[in-house]
C-alpha cells in the first residue's frame, strides 16, 4: 500500500513527537507510546526533526516544495508498513482512551474540547502531508497513511475526528497546490506548536449540490478577486483563522485562500443532525476582496481536492462503521430473549454478518483508491466506488446498528444512535478533510 524502502521514518518521527509531549501523561498514553518508540529505535531508525516556525507573510522567490510520490513495488500487498502500523496504533489508542470517552459530552455541547484539539496538534497531524523541508515529517506523501489515520480516529468518534483533521486538510491543500509564497506564508503556522483552526469549505446549502459547480463565485476586479456566496458545513468556522474556499471563477471551479479577518466574511452557527462535535458553521462571503495571488492551484487541482476529500470521508465511514460492528456484535451476544442470546436468531446473525461484509468491501475500495491517488494513477473509478459505498453502506450500517439494539438503539444510553447520525453525514459532506 505504500513505499517500503524507508518504513520507519515518518512513523518514528510522529511517535517521538508524541513521546516528548506532556499531553501523553495527561491522556494516559505514555506506556503505549514509549513501547512503540522503543520498538522503532530498536530497528535502527532515527526520528526526523520538526521545526517551530513563526507565522509571517513572505514573498516567494523560488519553486514550491512538494512531497515526492512513493515508488511502486509492483506487488499487490494490503499489509500496512511498520511505519503505518506504529502511527495507527497510537491513533487507535488515542481514539479509544480519549475520543470515545469524551464523545457524548462533545456531541451534547456541539464542541470538541480545547484539550483534545491541542493534543492532536502536538501529535503532528498537520505535518503528515507537509514537505520535510517546510517543517513536515517526510519527503514522501502517503494518502494511504492519511486514510488509515482518519479511519482510526473515527472509530473513537467521527465528530471529534473531523474537528481534529480539519486544520490538516488546509495544510495538505497548501502543501499540494500552493505556490512558494503561499507555502512560506501559511505553512509555518501549521508546523509549530500553536496550530490555528482552519477549514476547507466546499459544501453549500443547496439541493443537489455539485462540488464541481459551486454557486459561490469569484470575479476579477481591479487586480483583485471579489468573492460572493455561502458555504455550509464549515468545521469550527467561528474559531477559524484561515479558510480554503471553493468558488467558480471564469466558469471553472477554483480554490481560494481567505483569512478570517477579511472584510465581508461573516459566520453563523449551522446546527446539524450529526458531526455535532465538529461545530459546523455557515460561512457568508459578501464582496470579500482578496489578492489574485490567493488562488490556490488550478481547476484540475480543485477536482483532485474533491477526490481526496471523498476518500477521506470513506475512511471516516469505515472507522465509525467498525465501531458500530464491534458494539452490536457484543450486544447481541449478551442480550437475551426467550431464554437465549438474540445472536442465536438467524435474522440477527445474518444482519451482523452483513455489516462485516459491507465494512470489508468499503475499506478495501477506500484503500485501493488512496493507494492509486498517492501513486499519481487514475483513481476516478475507485474514488467513485468508495464514495458510493460510503454513502450507501454508511447509512445501512448505522440503520442496522440501531435496529439490532431495538428500543435501546433509539436512546442516548448507547452510542449507536450518535454513530447513526454521524454516518448519515457522509453522503452529503464535501471537502472538510483530505488524505
Amino acid at each position: 500500500m505504500a513505499n517500503r524502502k524507508d518504513p520507519m521514518g515518518i512513523g518514528l518521527a510522529v511517535l517521538n513527537r508524541i513521546a516528548s509531549s506532556p499531553a501523553i501523561d495527561r491522556l494516559g498514553l505514555r506506556k503505549a507510546t514509549e513501547r512503540a518508540v522503543y520498538q522503532g529505535a530498536k530497528s535502527g531508525f532515527q526520528a526526523a526533526g520538526t521545526a517551530n516556525r513563526t507565522f509571517k507573510r513572505v514573498s516567494g522567490s523560488g519553486k514550491a516544495r512538494r512531497q515526492s510520490r512513493p515508488s511502486d513495488s509492483g506487488l499487490f500487498d494490503l499489509t500496512p508498513t511498520e511505519d503505518q502500523q506504529m502511527i495507527v496504533g497510537v491513533m487507535n489508542e488515542f481514539a479509544s482512551e480519549v475520543l470515545r470517552p469524551a464523545a457524548e459530552e462533545a456531541d451534547a455541547n456541539d464542541l470538541t474540547s480545547k484539550e483534545v484539539l491541542s493534543q492532536t496538534s502536538e501529535f503532528g497531524l498537520t505535518l503528515l502531508n507537509v514537505p520535510e523541508e517546510l517543517g513536515g515529517l517526510s519527503e514522501e506523501r502517503s494518502a494511504v497513511t492519511g486514510a488509515l489515520v482518519a479511519e482510526a480516529l473515527s472509530e473513537g468518534d467521527m465528530g471529534q475526528a473531523v474537528a481534529c483533521l480539519a486544520p490538516a486538510a488546509v495544510a495538505t491543500a497548501i502543501s499540494l497546490w500552493g505556490s512558494d509564497e503561499q507555502q512560506q506564508t501559511y505553512l509555518p503556522s501549521f508546523t509549530g506548536d500553536d496550530v490555528p483552526a482552519a477549514a476547507l469549505a466546499l459544501s453549500e446549502p443547496t439541493a443537489l449540490f455539485d462540488p464541481l459547480r459551486p454557486a459561490a463565485t469569484a470575479r476579477r476586479e481591479g487586480g483583485s478577486l471579489v468573492l460572493d456566496g455561502i458555504k455550509s458545513g464549515v468545521v469550527r468556522g467561528t474559531e477559524a483563522e484561515l479558510f480554503v474556499i471553493g468558488v467558480e471563477l471564469d466558469g471553472e471551479p477554483r480554490l481560494v485562500i481567505v483569512e478570517s479577518g477579511s472584510e465581508g466574511v461573516s459566520l453563523a452557527e449551522d446546527p446539524s443532525m450529526g458531526l455535532r462535535a465538529a461545530s459546523l458553521t455557515r460561512l457568508k462571503l459578501d464582496g470579500v476582496r482578496v489578492e489574485e495571488s490567493a488562488l490556490l492551484g488550478t481547476s484540475e487541482d480543485y477536482r483532485e481536492c474533491v477526490r481526496l476529500s471523498r476518500v477521506a470521508w470513506a475512511a471516516l465511514a469505515a472507522g465509525t462503521g467498525k465501531a458500530v460492528f464491534d458494539y452490536v456484535k457484543e450486544y447481541v451476544k449478551g442480550r437475551e430473549a426467550f431464554g437465549e442470546p438474540i445472536a442465536h436468531r438467524q435474522s440477527v446473525a445474518f444482519m451482523v454478518a452483513n455489516i462485516a461484509i459491507e465494512l470489508e468491501g468499503l475499506r478495501l475500495v477506500t484503500l485501493k483508491a488512496a493507494s492509486r491517488l498517492e501513486q499519481g494513477r487514475d483513481a476516478s473509478r475507485e474514488v467513485a466506488l468508495a464514495r458510493r459505498l460510503a454513502a450507501d453502506y454508511g447509512m445501512k450500517i448505522g440503520t442496522d446498528g440501531v435496529q439490532l439494539l431495538g428500543g435501546h438503539g433509539f436512546v442516548k444510553e448507547h452510542p449507536v444512535e450518535r454513530w447513526y447520525r454521524d454516518l448519515r453525514a457522509v453522503a452529503v459532506m464535501e471537502g472538510v478533510v483530505l488524505v
